[in-house]
């Protein structure tokens, strides 16, 4: 090669050099700020087009709690129903001690027996009553005062059981049939009211949940395995302000 060639040659590598480092050289800051504002731009229309979902607001009632306010509403009635469990488990206590003849036994027990279904049935009466003169179960007034009507010929049965027993004058038989049957009507008719009950948890519930923006509700028993509190609001004492304001 001919040392003009070789000249030519090198011209020629300063030239390409030249252009491929001007195409390296960044563009003007103006350039680059009208870039970065259309890219803004692009991406706030986005965010108008398809808005950002907002997470969801949840909070949980524990129903058991909830219901106290019921059970707290004739806890006098409801005592003496736990005194009449306490004097059956007394009496099993002295029957395994042997301090009692299985007559004795089995006298006592059935006495107790009736009397603390008397009890229960009282604190069923004492919630109808209850219920019946609230304002937040005007609407049920007259169902409640039906099912009352309905309910007395159970407490006077269980009366009349209670009579019989205390002077002596039924057999086993009698008795066992009786009781059963007296029981069974109680049962229904707990249920009845535990029903009732429960539908006006979901009932404050829901009217907390819309007063305060919540998105969703959950029971706290059986339906919550773990929580972050952080993220989910208890708001089980707020349902049981509603639930005392409608027994006023």
């Amino acid at each position: 090669m001919s040392k003009t060639s070789l000249v030519i040659a090198i011209i020629a590598l300063l030239v390409g050099a030249g252009a491929i480092a001007l195409q390296l050289v960044p563009q003007s800051n103006n350039e680059v700020d009208q870039a970065t504002f259309e890219t803004l731009e692009n991406r706030v229309t986005g965010l108008e087009t398809n808005p950002v979902t907002p997470a969801l607001s949840i909070a949980y009632v524990n129903a058991e709690d909830a219901f106290t306010v019921f059970t707290n509403a004739v806890k006098d009635l409801r005592q003496k129903a736990f005194d009449k469990q306490e004097e059956i488990i007394a009496l099993q206590r002295q029957y395994m001690e042997s301090t009692l003849s299985k007559e004795e036994y089995e006298d006592t027990y059935n006495q107790l027996q009736v009397d603390l279904l008397q009890a229960q049935i009282n604190i069923s009466m004492g919630t109808i009553d209850k219920l019946i003169i609230s304002s937040g179960f005007s609407d049920v007034r007259g169902d409640l005062e039906q099912l009352r009507e309905q309910a007395q010929p159970i407490v006077d049965e269980i009366k009349s059981l209670a009579s019989s027993v205390r002077v002596g004058i039924i057999d086993p038989e009698e008795f066992n049939s009786r009781y059963t049957q007296a029981r069974n009507a109680f049962t229904q008719l707990d249920e009845l009211l535990t029903n009732l009950a429960t539908s006006r948890i979901v009932e404050g519930a829901n009217k907390v949940a819309l007063a305060n923006g919540y998105d969703l509700v959950l029971r706290a028993k059986n339906v919550i395995i773990y929580r972050n509190t952080a993220r989910l609001t208890d708001i089980t004492d707020m349902v049981k302000r509603e639930l005392t304001e409608s027994l006023r």
